[in-house]
């Protein structure tokens, strides 16, 4: 299911510093990112793009957003929340990549098996989910060669 795919993790919680975030992302009526810049990890929406530096930081609270017709690394393609108490480091994570895999089809428009399309997951660390309440995973498609994206990958079937 998940063999042979290059996975990338992320926990959610971080300084934007880390990752060289200033001025916030401008968003049109629709929820659209117009304009580049820092989107709180808290206020991401399904089809939101940005770029990779994120990733190098073990714990992210600000995304680097993009519009989407720019060329970027990755786009939301799910978003939902884990329910019950802490389960666990490993089970969180688990919990996460698994309910990603469940949702990717759907999303993408061809099954994860026969897709170029790859996905992370960026997820609650245990103390943003006893001192923030946070639940949420985000759903993370990216391409698996690491090409750039350019539009949508929401129901492109690529």
């Amino acid at each position: 299911m998940l063999e042979g795919k290059n996975v990338v993790t992320a926990v959610v919680v971080a300084e934007a510093a880390a990752i060289g975030i200033i001025s916030a992302a401008s968003r049109d009526d629709s929820g659209a990112i117009t304009s580049a810049g820092a989107v709180d990890a808290f206020d991401m929406h399904v089809g939101d793009c940005f770029d990779d530096t994120a990733f190098g930081a073990t714990d992210v609270s600000e995304l680097p957003g993009v519009p989407c017709s720019d060329p970027h690394d990755n786009e939301v393609y799910a978003l939902w929340d884990i329910s019950g108490s802490w389960p666990g480091d490993e089970n969180v994570e688990e919990l996460a990549y698994q309910g990603c895999f469940d949702r990717f089809e759907a999303a993408i428009g061809r099954s994860y098996e026969d897709s170029v399309i790859d996905y992370t997951v960026i997820y609650p660390s245990e103390e943003s989910w006893n001192r923030l309440d946070d639940r949420e995973v985000i759903c993370v498609a990216y391409h698996m060669e690491f090409e750039k994206l350019t539009g949508s990958v929401l129901g492109s079937g690529l």
